[in-house]
């Protein structure tokens, strides 16, 4: 068998769900995805931004985009900030779990940007701070598997 390995190139459609939740974290989470996507050379009109309430909305929203079939690949955008409840659990749990099952049954890739940190100075070192831009990481993996998966169904046929 081939040595497949995805390239950050132009794979057709991508769709980037961004929470509006922790807003000052998630805006810059999606510059760094649209940085990714024009280094990728992914026009700007290939690009559609829906963005919803907050993490927990992103695998509804995911599951709706891929449905839609107009996407090569997905990132999905969050930030959630660890509080004095147990929110934080229910809340990282229920979106990872939510976005593994919607890109394993869509069979759409979804690049995970979603910051699950105790504080702010976190997020922020990890939205394009000390720790880099997840949102670029997240981008950049949806693409390079989006590329890898068609190579893959290219050799099938």
């Amino acid at each position: 068998m081939p040595e497949i390995s995805g390239r950050l190139r132009s794979v057709g459609r991508v769709g980037i769900v961004v929470s509006r939740y922790n807003q000052v974290i998630t805006a810059k989470l999606l510059d760094g995805a649209r940085r990714c996507t024009r280094d990728a050379g992914i026009p700007d009109d290939q690009v559609d931004i829906l963005w919803i309430s907050g993490a927990f909305e992103l695998s509804g929203a995911c599951a709706a985009a891929a449905d839609s079939g107009r996407y090569a690949c997905l990132v999905a955008l969050g930030a959630v900030i660890r509080g004095e409840t147990p929110h934080f659990e229910y809340v990282s749990s229920g979106v990872t779990q939510g976005l593994t099952a919607v890109a394993v049954q869509s069979k759409v890739p979804i690049g995970f940007g979603v910051l699950t940190v105790d504080s702010l100075p976190q997020a922020t070192a990890r939205a394009g701070g000390a720790a880099g831009n997840k949102g670029y990481e997240a981008a950049e993996s949806a693409i390079r598997l989006a590329d890898a998966l068609s190579t893959l169904r290219s050799l099938d046929a």
